[in-house]
């Protein structure tokens, strides 16, 4: 099994008596409300799924991240992962104490031991980490209506949020113990936030002819207000897998955290997460954790070249734009499709919206009869909400 991220998978999670002397302890500290980000981010450090982090980023971390896409130990890191707090917390710089970490429903769900207080310049962070400071890009308007006070610390999840899918509620301790009791030895992790159509399909079966197994981890924390809701995507995942892979060799759990729209960045993030999880390889598509046209279609990949294949420790694997050839009659790509532009189908999330808000069903070519079914009947609920 492939080593996690830094060598150790980190486990935050207090249980026992250690909890409830915590909780305990929680009432008389200081407060901080978590918005849906940070409390996805509070679980995923305690899971070990953002290993090597023990807690939010200090300053040291943070400037290094931002500039150079390193920890301060060097060791790569491509988002940074903080805690902001409002400016009229009680606390001060260089203080040692504790802070209660709630919900907005003021459910106790963990601690942090702050290590230090420093405070970030929103348009360097999101020039560097989304390649725009312009607030029309989702990543960076979340940015800006965030404090520029940040809170540094080791956490302590104290109790998690109930999971929306209980089923596909995998740890990355549990994923690698299903991979070691499927015997899987090499393991591709797909990322995603859509439904997976029928290019999604071609490049993530053209991956397992080299692996023993694929983890299709679809992401169903916070996104944006025009994505496909999580349930309709879940729903489009159990039935395409129940029809056209073979059981034995997909696993489907899902991915708690909350999209940021970084781009290359968040593609690298994406990727040693995924190592976390167990994966050996990671599937890099086209315009990868994009949004509009802030990145080039192969910015995603190109940025990996950054790094040594040591340093990462998981093998990207690149992937072209692929389509529906009409003149070949199957999935293809640029690779190996000589035919030009008008034989190929090729469909945007708007036009597909589109079909569905007229009453029409994306072609066979694009995506399976049954996701479509599923995705016209999620779009006429939301939309008739």
């Amino acid at each position: 099994m492939i080593a996690p991220h830094g060598g150790t998978l980190v486990n935050r999670i207090l249980t026992g008596s250690a909890a409830e002397a915590a909780r305990r302890r929680a009432g008389a500290l200081s407060s901080v409300t978590l918005n849906p980000v940070a409390l996805a981010d509070l679980e995923l450090i305690a899971t070990g799924a953002y290993s090597p982090l023990t807690g939010f980023m200090g300053s040291a971390d943070y400037d290094s991240v931002v500039a150079e896409m390193r920890l301060a130990n060097g060791l790569p890191w491509s988002l940074p992962i903080t805690l902001r707090i409002p400016s009229d917390t009680e606390l001060g710089p260089g203080t040692t104490d504790e802070l209660a970490l709630h919900d907005a429903h003021g459910v106790l769900r963990g601690l942090i031991e702050v290590r230090g207080i420093y405070t970030r310049c929103t348009d360097v962070e999101a020039r560097a980490v989304y390649g725009t400071d312009t607030d029309a890009h989702p990543g960076v308007a979340r940015l800006y209506q965030e404090s520029d006070l940040l809170v540094a610390g080791d956490i302590w999840l104290l109790e998690r949020q109930v999971p929306p899918f209980p089923d596909l509620a995998l740890d990355p301790a549990d994923t690698r113990a299903a991979f070691e009791r499927l015997g899987w030895r090499t393991i591709v992790g797909f990322q995603t936030r859509n439904p997976v159509h029928r290019a999604h399909e071609y490049i993530q079966k053209a991956a397992l002819e080299t692996v023993d197994g694929l983890l299709l981890h679809p992401l169903v924390g916070a996104t944006k207000g025009d994505d496909v809701p999580a349930d309709v995507r879940v729903r489009s995942y159990q039935a395409l897998l129940e029809g056209y892979y073979p059981s034995d060799r997909v696993l489907l759990a899902a991915f708690p955290a909350a999209m940021r729209y970084a781009g290359p960045r968040e593609a690298v993030f994406h990727a040693l997460v995924r190592k976390n999880y167990g994966c050996t390889h990671f599937i890099v598509g086209r315009d990868h954790a994009g949004v509009g046209s802030y990145y080039g279609p192969t910015d995603a990949q190109q940025i990996f070249d950054r790094f040594t294949p040591e340093e990462l420790g998981v093998h990207p694997i690149r992937f072209e734009h692929t389509f529906f050839c009409r003149s070949c009659g199957n999935m293809a790509s640029p690779k190996t499709c000589p035919h030009g532009a008008d034989t190929r189908l090729t469909l945007s999330g708007t036009r597909v919206r589109e079909l569905l808000r007229a009453g029409e069903l994306p072609p066979p070519e694009f995506t399976r009869p049954e996701v479509a079914a599923i995705l016209a009947e999620g779009y006429n609920t939301v939309r008739v909400v």
